[in-house]
């Protein structure tokens, strides 16, 4: 095995990785080095930076790699559900970040299908509620997206205060509101279309109108809009 690296600690301080990044940001690594990170450690007979450079050897380039499924990562060397996950959720958190960008880029809200052939595929497999708020301007497109409520045992419970405050930060000239329901039923509760009129009433108030309360179940929604409770 000699000329190979068996441990990140035999490189000098400067070299390694994390102390690389942490010194001179992110953008100073390879894809080798990014990919150690989140590797964290080797496996019998080869380092860390020796598992990410075949990784990315064999795959050709990080863009590939990215698109591979679980079972897929683990039947590389070293690699089991551990370092998997790890590298999934790197590239699913890119994934996010790069979607909400282009969204709020690029879309202009016309038809509640439009928010809701966006918001199904992050939403569908989730088993908590989120309620989301989106922040449009005088064009209908949106500026920002805004996660107001995660992981509540039900995540309608939101005040209009807290919507519009977010809201009036954003400059938005109106809003939709989205959320989930991980039971499946797309369909509004008693508590849906409450907290709706409340949101409803608040934005007339505020003259940041409410456009939509969006539910995502599933591949199925339901538009309030559409079923005239706005």
């Amino acid at each position: 095995m000699e000329g190979i690296i068996l441990s990140v600690k035999e490189l000098p301080q400067d070299d390694r990785p994390r102390e690389k990044l942490i010194a001179r940001g992110p953008g100073s690594l390879t894809d080798a080095e990014l990919l150690a990170i989140l590797l964290r450690t080797g496996s019998k007979g080869k380092s860390v930076l020796n598992m990410a450079q075949d990784l990315i050897n064999k795959h050709k380039n990080l863009a590939v790699i990215a698109g591979l499924s679980l079972s897929t990562l683990t039947k590389e060397q070293g690699i089991k559900n551990d370092k998997a996950a790890a590298l999934l959720a790197a590239f699913e958190i890119s994934r996010r970040v790069l979607s909400q960008e282009k969204i709020e880029k690029d879309f202009i809200f016309k038809h509640p299908l439009d928010v809701a052939n966006y918001f199904i595929p992050l939403l569908r497999d989730k088993l908590t509620e989120s309620f989301i708020l989106l922040c449009l301007n005088s064009a209908n497109k949106i500026v920002r997206i805004v996660n107001i409520s995660e992981g509540n045992a039900n995540g309608t419970v939101v005040h209009p205060r807290e919507i519009y405050r977010t809201a009036l930060e954003y400059g938005a000239v109106s809003i939709i509101v989205i959320h989930n329901h991980p039971s499946g039923n797309p369909e509004a509760s008693r508590e849906d279309i409450l907290i709706t009129k409340k949101i409803a009433e608040a934005g007339a108030f505020m003259q940041i109108p409410l456009l939509d309360h969006i539910i995502i179940a599933g591949n199925s929604f339901t538009s309030l809009a559409q079923k005239n409770m706005i």
